[in-house]
């Protein structure tokens, strides 16, 4: 075990409220000075890396990104962009689109670089070599609604290795997979802190990303993020 993965076993698990209120503070202009774009940028960034560490681009060139309709889904299509400029073939499977500016900024530069964007998400899965998900995040509660409950579903049935950011769609923040119904991934990418529900994930990979918290907030909310390796974007960590 690496000296950061043993200082991820002190790291602050966090609920929802507190991950929403993270969230204010980084954007808050007297506290974080953050915008969003700014935000999902550094965390799609993350993603990318953390499975270029893990997933060798010559074994798992093809990676499907379903990306859903909020946060999680912006992350997925900036970690797109990164991946095909590190070698990868991304594919983006988004079938719940926004008219927000900020996310057909994103699209527009997926489209830039030639990533396709696919209607069928059985036939993507079936051409993939693992799938990246950011379908729902921390504030998702309650049933999983249409289109996701297929897309889940198939997910689950693809046998491809799949990559959660944050959340493990279809998991609820705190108590984790409880209803049997989201997905159970083989790596989690935590963001800025992990997320109760982490606690819960027995998959091989945990890695946290998000490389922008600024040490007095980290302090003051004892969040006891790990240090992250010379310029890495994101570090593993160890299971609690």
């Amino acid at each position: 075990m690496s000296l950061a993965e043993q200082m991820g076993t002190n790291v602050r698990y966090i609920g929802q409220q507190l991950a929403q209120q993270i969230d204010i503070d980084l954007m808050n202009p007297a506290v974080g000075g953050f915008s969003i774009d700014q935000l999902m940028e550094l965390a799609g960034l993350s993603v990318a890396q953390s499975i270029a560490k893990v997933y060798d681009r010559k074994r798992y060139a093809n990676i499907l990104v379903c990306a859903g309709p909020g946060n999680n889904g912006g992350d997925g299509l900036v970690a797109a962009r990164h991946l095909k400029h590190f070698g990868y073939n991304p594919s983006v499977f988004y079938p719940k689109r926004t008219d927000k500016q900020l996310y057909m900024n994103l699209v527009t530069q997926c489209r830039n670089l030639n990533i396709p964007f696919v209607d069928g998400v059985e036939d993507a899965v079936g051409g993939s070599d693992l799938v990246l998900e950011g379908i729902f995040g921390f504030s998702f509660s309650g049933e999983i609604r249409p289109p996701f409950g297929h897309v889940i579903k198939v997910l689950k049935e693809s046998q491809k290795p799949i990559i959660s950011i944050d959340i493990p769609s279809g998991w609820d923040v705190e108590k984790g997979n409880a209803t049997g119904e989201g997905l159970e991934p083989d790596m989690l990418i935590s963001l800025t802190a992990p997320k109760v529900c982490a606690k819960y994930f027995s998959g091989k990979h945990h890695y946290l990303g998000g490389r922008f918290v600024p040490s007095d907030l980290a302090k003051k909310l004892d969040l006891n993020i790990p240090e992250y390796p010379g310029t890495d974007q994101c570090v593993r960590i160890a299971s609690p």
